[in-house]
């Protein structure tokens, strides 16, 4: 994808040499550029994913807007774009599952032991970790679902759409503002309930579609809820492991049939950006959220929206 675009662009760019060089040569540079300029691309496209991701301001708008610039998105085909998307935010994934170790460990063995084996507890009684995991499941059934119902929609051309990301943009930061002005701030991850979790759950669905924010839209249900910034920010991470988890390998095997060496070579570099950034973004936001309002994000959501739509109406981007 990224690889034929440059390489359609350098062909162009290049045609002044042909009688200057053999055919070869000509088609050498050619190859070299292309292949240049799609790794540094894919860096880019991985940073801003990583850096994107966690904190509340949608790494799948950035990503489309960086598309949409770079002519990357093909209109008769954008479930392409979606798959991409999908897949380097396994890498952001990587990040998370390195951040939270510790918890990644305790948790799948504290669920186990208190509900399959010997040591069964009732709910009320199990410990944090068991609970989280319950909590985890509860939380990730509701994107699976509409996940699966509403697939063809999110692969189409309506969620690349750049004025429905902009007006998302807008939209979410208000009520994520609302949020932060009647929220209690009185729950610890340690009070969370099974609802809570259910209702996170169901405002991660809203991240199906560009713009809204996979952490935006937890994060502002936890704030309703009555969680703590950084304890909201936390249960929002761990509850995304599943979902990205399983969007990213189904898209990538869905995407092995038109996806060549050089479309997989930007993929593990654009991944692995990811992972990199999408570290330190976590660790970013967590500090952040200890003593600060998500109104930086709020604003800076509303100026891109804004922007968007003047770009727009004035015919820069489309």
């Amino acid at each position: 994808m990224i690889t034929l675009q440059f390489n359609k662009y350098f062909v162009n760019q290049f045609d002044f040499l042909l009688p200057y060089f053999s055919p070869k040569l000509h088609d050498s540079l050619i190859n070299f550029f292309t292949f240049l300029m799609s790794i540094i691309v894919a860096i880019i496209l991985g940073l801003l994913q990583g850096l994107s991701e966690f904190i509340p301001i949608s790494s799948t708008a950035h990503l489309t807007i960086a598309g949409k610039l770079l002519g990357l998105i093909d209109p008769s085909h954008p479930e392409q774009w979606t798959s991409f998307i999908a897949v380097i935010q396994l890498g952001t994934l990587l990040a998370v599952l390195i951040y939270f170790s510790k918890e990644i460990r305790e948790i799948p063995s504290a669920f186990f032991r208190e509900n399959i084996s010997a040591g069964r507890k009732p709910l009320g009684l199990q410990s944090l970790n068991s609970r989280m995991g319950w909590f985890i499941i509860i939380g990730t059934i509701p994107i699976v679902t509409i996940g699966i119902v509403l697939k063809k929609v999110i692969e189409s051309n309506i969620t690349k759409d750049l004025l429905v990301i902009a007006l998302a943009l807008i939209v979410l930061a208000l009520i994520l503002a609302f949020a932060e002005k009647i929220a209690k701030f009185n729950k610890e991850i340690e009070n969370v309930t099974w609802k809570d979790a259910l209702i996170v759950g169901l405002a991660q669905c809203l991240a199906l579609f560009p713009g809204a924010s996979r952490s935006g839209t937890t994060l502002t249900a936890g704030l309703f809820l009555g969680i703590k910034r950084e304890a909201a920010a936390r249960f929002s991470f761990l509850l995304s492991i599943p979902a990205v988890l399983a969007s990213g390998i189904l898209e990538f095997y869905q995407s092995l049939k038109y996806i060549n060496g050089s479309d997989l070579v930007n993929i593990i570099v654009a991944t692995l950006a990811a992972a990199i950034s999408g570290y330190g973004s976590i660790a970013f936001l967590l500090r952040f959220l200890r003593t600060r309002s998500t109104l930086l994000f709020i604003i800076y959501r509303v100026i891109l929206g804004a922007s968007i739509i003047v770009l727009i109406w004035s015919k820069i981007i489309q």
